[in-house]
């Protein structure tokens, strides 16, 4: 691929508009192609910078020029669009792939950190780039957390930028789907467990063969951190292997039952109130001592700090890390437990594919709060995971049409409230112990609130007066 090749990206959402500014940043030529049949924001900004687009549906009359196809995450790989491209002899790729090829293309060799996994993702990317800040090194953290790497890229191209010291990306299946020499100089893959069924031939295989590929071209200057207790994992790496350097991690067994060599993790032999990274010295901690707290965190957190010791931090600025970790305010925040059933908010999730995250994540019956301002939504890619996944549909907005029109008939029941006081009220009374109440919009919030923040802040407030 050279750098000035036109390209021709499929969606027009964050990963999609990215990738066309990218390329207009190095001198390419984009068109964006988007099956949405209105012009949502992302539409609207390509048309502000004078980047060509069609809504609507795919014409290949648009696309003769296009030697490179970026596919949006939500396109599944057998889409008819993808199989033409496909049939043409274009090569499709993801974002994260395209992105990664332009960084080494420009000469940069920052290191790159990529976290993976079925769950945990976006906790653990943001505990590793809160520990790079907190020892002031300037980062970039991208991916499915927020802004794509392609955009931040070329925001740093249009200001004659250096690269950040550090980039932490955030990678879906989807995402790992359609690459092929993405190499993370760190990658992190915290648990496989089923999911996303539908788009791997409900086999299980497939789906867990899609995640390794996050180390599929490493070397051995790269490491690799693992869950040593996924079964999935452990599978993977037998039958696929990797030439990185391995970093097995336990949040359940004792170091020395992990890991004979001097890299590695696992809870302290003598003493399972604290955890023991390895990474040729080695660092303790008390587990207590943790900022967030809960066996998935724990694991969360020894993730981040072996990270941080294959980049060099100090001990001290590691551990300081983990206890001063806050969480992300409004991203699958944990707000409280009543009677059993556990409250939410991701009050962030302002555009579908936001909120797919959010659901996917869910292991419990969900009652989802959803609505606000329709950005030109399109929820076609939520219908199998409401399907598979929620209980009720709370629609809290002044329009909520085509919420009731997409899902009405996945749920067992749709209501309309006015208000977060009221959204909580009723989640509340639909709730059974042991589900989840999920405030994930997948609007912005500004038909009943200022932001998104005060929608969430809303949020937590009626749920700590239940």
């Amino acid at each position: 691929m050279n750098l000035t090749d036109p390209i021709l990206v499929l969606g027009a959402g964050e990963s999609g508009v990215g990738c066309a500014l990218l390329a207009q940043s190095i001198g390419a030529s984009a068109f964006v192609s988007d099956a949405g049949a209105e012009k949502g924001p992302g539409v609207a900004e390509l048309q502000a910078v004078g980047i060509s687009n069609e809504v609507g549906g795919h014409q290949p009359k648009s696309w003769s020029d296009a030697k490179i196809v970026i596919k949006s995450p939500g396109i599944p790989d057998d889409a008819e669009v993808v199989q033409t491209c496909r049939n043409q002899g274009r090569e499709v790729i993801s974002e994260i792939e395209y992105a990664s090829r332009i960084f080494r293309k420009l000469g940069h060799t920052n290191p790159v950190v990529a976290v993976t996994g079925s769950n945990g993702k976006t906790t653990t990317t943001s505990m590793i780039d809160h520990m790079l800040r907190h020892e002031g090194w300037a980062t970039d953290c991208v991916g499915n957390i927020g802004t794509s790497w392609a955009r931040r890229l070329s925001e740093r191209i249009n200001r004659d930028e250096e690269p950040a010291e550090v980039t932490i990306v955030e990678v879906s299946s989807f995402q790992l789907d359609g690459t092929n020499s993405f190499r993370p100089s760190v990658g992190v893959i915290l648990n496989i467990t089923p999911d996303h069924l539908d788009r791997y031939n409900y086999k299980m295989e497939q789906y867990a063969a899609s995640k390794w590929r996050i180390t599929a071209s490493q070397t051995e200057t790269d490491c690799l951190i693992y869950n040593a207790d996924c079964q999935w994992t452990l599978r993977m790496l037998d039958q696929l292997g990797t030439s990185a350097k391995l970093l097995p991690l336990s949040a359940e067994r004792s170091l020395d039952e992990v890991t004979r060599s001097s890299h590695g993790g696992g809870l302290d032999p003598q003493d399972h109130s604290k955890f023991i990274l390895q990474h040729f010295n080695s660092f303790s901690m008390t587990i207590q001592k943790l900022a967030v707290q809960g066996k998935h965190n724990l694991f969360n957190s020894m993730a981040a700090g072996m990270a941080g010791r294959v980049l060099d931090l100090r001990k001290e600025g590691i551990r300081e890390s983990l206890q001063s970790f806050e969480g992300v305010e409004h991203r699958l925040e944990f707000v409280q437990e009543v009677n059993g059933i556990t409250f939410i908010n991701d009050s962030k999730a302002t555009n579908v594919n936001s909120a797919w995250y959010a659901l996917e994540c869910a292991n419990a019956p969900v009652i989802w709060i959803a609505g606000g301002i329709d950005k030109g939504n399109d929820y076609s890619t939520l219908i199998p995971l409401v399907r598979d996944k929620v209980k009720h549909l709370i629609c809290m907005g002044k329009n909520n049409t085509k919420l009731h029109a997409a899902f009405d008939e996945l749920v067992e029941g749709s209501h309309d409230v006015n208000s977060a006081e009221e959204a909580v009220a009723k989640a509340y009374e639909l709730g059974l112990p042991g589900e989840t109440a999920l405030l994930s919009p997948a609007c912005a919030s500004f038909d009943l609130f200022g932001s998104y923040e005060q929608r969430g802040r809303a949020f937590k407030t009626a749920v700590r007066q239940l």
